[in-house]
């Protein structure tokens, strides 16, 4: 069946059919890495991993370029609050080097993917000379123009300026201002090269020294990885204008087709506000993960909304995953079970009628709440048909290869061995205690291990325990 992708260029959902068979060129624009890693900046990386899960799972290549931008004003601005009255040349690279460490600590602790075969993830810094060289073509092409220190792309030779934002040109320069130290033909034009200030790092060019300006990087990135003309980009709505805007125009000015499918996700907010350090709302991964241990129910909250939608995370809303991942674990612990069934068995009707209803929501622009709710459908089925070795058996594999596509590890956390020791020794207690009706030494034993964290459950092949989510 065939993949439909709502394409933010065409504002419309279109048959997705890539440029080679079977094989996808896919760019994500990444992470600034001037601050830790929140949890806005996971759902970008999550969702983007989910649909590349998802397209290897429909049996094409996915090659993956996700840009690491490591040149940028807030990065400087951040090397000299950390390295005040060092040299700004090394502080931001430290800088750089600091929070790229943490960003790759959040997403390997997300399970998310990062030093795959089928994953590029260029710097910027390494990409300045073939930045140089992108620039200097544009200007032969007439499409940019040097104005002192600077390099600027000529807006005016943009074809359809504002297609992917839906915006007139006309409205964009009524609004639009020149800054006093701007020496623009147009208030729309955009630097690609900047300058060097006085201490700032920047590096030699045909215009003198300098630095790139954000947006070339991503035009020079993809088109040296991917080529001129590739699948899908992708990136947060609040980089459609001007980030991605300018990415098509510069892209095209260098006679490049650029990016055929769009993809852009949601913000996030906190309790219906923007998250911000001046509010107190701001959560880091590693906040989320010391606090809840759990990388599944942050990636169940995403999972919950449609990739294109904000999201709004709530104590609440956590609570919700947390109950929904619990089901989906007492499952797992059940069919985690040997089993005496034949795999070889045709799977049954009900769980191919399961697996059908996720992939029909997934191939419709990666509906993930509807897939979601194939998986819980899943979870009832199975939860009825669990004295069914074969059911169970197909069941159980099901579920692995869906929770697989949506990174959902379903780890059971069964704690230290001091602690696999200490509660199944009590487990046996208590079942000798029930062996001779001393039924509150066994009520006792329960509620000990209840306070533990450790959940209890008795079936007719004996007692079982998990930890409580």
């Amino acid at each position: 069946m065939s993949i439909f992708i709502y394409n933010s260029l065409s504002r419309k959902k279109e048959e997705f059919v890539s440029l080679e068979p079977q094989k996808i060129n896919m760019y994500v624009c990444g992470p600034t890495v001037y601050d830790e890693p929140h949890i806005g900046h996971a759902r970008s990386a999550y969702i983007f991993d989910v649909i590349r899960r998802y397209l290897a799972f429909k049996g094409y290549r996915v090659k993956f370029v996700r840009n690491v931008t490591d040149v940028d004003d807030k990065i400087i601005d951040k090397a000299r609050k950390e390295f005040p009255g060092q040299d700004l040349n090394r502080a931001f690279k430290d800088v750089a080097e600091k929070y790229l460490a943490s960003y790759h600590e959040a997403l390997i602790n997300l399970g998310i993917g990062v030093d795959q075969e089928e994953i590029s993830e260029p710097k910027a810094s390494e990409y300045i000379p073939k930045m140089i060289k992108f620039i200097q073509g544009l200007i032969d092409n007439g499409a940019a123009y040097v104005a002192g220190p600077d390099v600027y792309f000529d807006i005016t030779k943009a074809k359809n300026y504002g297609k992917l934002s839906n915006q007139s040109l006309e409205k964009m320069e009524s609004g639009a201002r020149v800054a006093l130290n701007e020496n623009k033909r147009n208030p729309l034009d955009f630097a690609l090269w900047k300058g060097a200030k006085e201490n700032e790092p920047s590096w030699e060019s045909p215009w003198g020294k300098g630095r790139p300006g954000w947006h070339i990087e991503c035009s020079v990135m993809s088109s040296d990885i991917l080529g001129g003309e590739f699948d899908i980009h992708g990136g947060g709505i609040d980089l459609i204008f001007p980030h991605h805007e300018n990415e098509i125009a510069q892209s095209e000015g260098a006679g490049n087709k650029f990016a055929r499918y769009w993809i852009h996700h949601g913000l996030l907010t906190i309790d219906g506000q923007k998250m911000s350090k001046s509010l107190g709302n701001f959560i880091t991964v590693k906040d989320f993960l010391d606090k809840y241990k759990n990388a599944d129910l942050l990636k169940l909250l995403f999972l919950s909304t449609h990739y294109s939608h904000p999201v709004d995370y709530t104590d609440e809303k956590i609570r919700e995953a947390r109950q929904a991942l619990e089901r989906i674990s007492i499952l797992r612990d059940k069919l985690d079970k040997p089993s005496t069934g034949n795999q070889v068995v045709k799977v049954p009707k009900e769980l191919e009628d399961i697996k059908d209803k996720f992939t029909k929501a997934m191939d419709d622009d990666f509906n993930t709440p509807q897939a979601l709710a194939a998986i819980f459908d899943l979870v009832n089925i199975a939860n009825k048909n669990i004295n069914d070795p074969d059911f169970s058996c197909h069941s159980g594999l099901i579920l692995k290869e869906l929770a697989d596509i949506f990174g959902l590890s379903l780890e059971k956390e069964t704690g230290s061995k001091e602690l696999q020791v200490d509660v199944n020794t009590l487990i046996a207690q208590r079942n000798e205690a029930r062996k001779k009706k001393d039924f509150q030494r066994s009520d006792e034993i329960r509620k000990e291990l209840e306070a533990k964290g450790i959940i209890l459950e008795d079936t007719k092949d004996g007692t079982t325990w998990r930890r409580k989510l």
